[in-house]
């Protein structure tokens, strides 16, 4: 952890929240004037596009029907960790992007005189500098394993998870709608995704300081028939605070109407104020983070 350089982790898997997290946290720096250093989770992948296929069909060959973007195979941990650790240190690092479709190629072509497709990675580049803080968005911003202790450097963890079975559903209707995707192609992913999911996503939401949880309010029971993802407005979160201690419950309870807690240190939410929520909670936590970096 750093005081004068400050690093902030929203870890979820895709489909969480975490998009929602991130809107709300471009209106905080906006607001407050902050400029973060971005980095993207995919970013940080080991393999691009057609590398991870060989590498599925080749583990595939030799029975490992369990490599995936969950595990640390397909990523770098180790780099990670490093960046926050640098940044951490002195206020600087590099990072890439991860081109996902030909329209962020396009972008990304035009600003850097490339000629990169979707699927693959740019060039790692320095962090602009000064900045208030980094701010990681993404899958593994809180791993822990033998090797890597990523919680050590990050000053503000914040979980995104939905339920398990809300989960599966949105990534069933995504791939679906959005891929093509059969439901027999869905299932296997799921699958192959399942050991890494318990050893290295799972465990992260007992590192964070804040958890945002989605919890359906309607039957989730089977995934794999469900035709529609639950609303927000059908939906509740449960937001699970580390230390509850400092934190003013009365004053959150007033400014998020229909909340109430269901634990000393879990507040209950709409599922259509999750973004209000976050807003309400995170603000004040930031702004003293920077302000003490300020101090530093």
């Amino acid at each position: 952890m750093s005081k004068k350089h400050p690093v902030m982790v929203v870890t979820g898997s895709s489909g969480a929240g975490t998009t929602t997290v991130k809107r709300a946290l471009e209106h905080i720096f906006t607001r407050e004037k902050l400029t973060a250093a971005v980095i993207e989770g995919d970013s940080f992948h080991s393999l691009n596009r057609a590398e991870y296929k060989e590498a599925i069909k080749k583990a595939d060959a030799l029975g490992n029907k369990h490599l995936s973007h969950f595990g640390p195979e397909a990523n770098h941990f180790d780099a990670l960790a490093d960046l926050f650790k640098t940044y951490g240190r002195t206020g600087g690092g590099k990072r890439r992007y991860y081109i996902h479709s030909d329209e962020e190629a396009g972008q990304l072509n035009a600003r850097l005189g490339s000629k990169l497709k979707a699927g693959e990675f740019t060039p790692w580049e320095d962090l602009p500098t000064p900045t208030d803080m980094l701010f990681y968005e993404g899958l593994h911003g809180l791993v822990k394993t033998d090797k890597v202790n990523m919680p050590q450097h990050v000053d503000l963890g914040v979980g995104v998870v939905p339920v398990v079975n809300l989960e599966w559903i949105q990534k069933i209707q995504r791939d679906a709608s959005e891929r093509g995707y059969s439901a027999d192609v869905i299932v296997d992913t799921i699958l192959r995704r399942m050991p890494d999911y318990v050893n290295y996503i799972t465990p992260q939401f007992s590192e964070t300081d804040i958890n945002f949880q989605r919890v359906p309010m309607v039957d989730t029971s089977n995934p794999f028939i469900a035709r529609d993802i639950p609303t927000p407005d059908e939906s509740m979160v449960v937001i699970r605070f580390r230390d509850p201690k400092g934190v003013d419950f009365p004053y959150l309870l007033n400014m998020i109407h229909d909340s109430f807690m269901s634990r000393r240190n879990n507040l209950v939410v709409p599922g259509g104020k999750m973004g209000m929520a976050m807003e309400v909670i995170l603000e004040p936590i930031i702004y003293k983070m920077v302000e003490q970096s300020k101090k530093a």
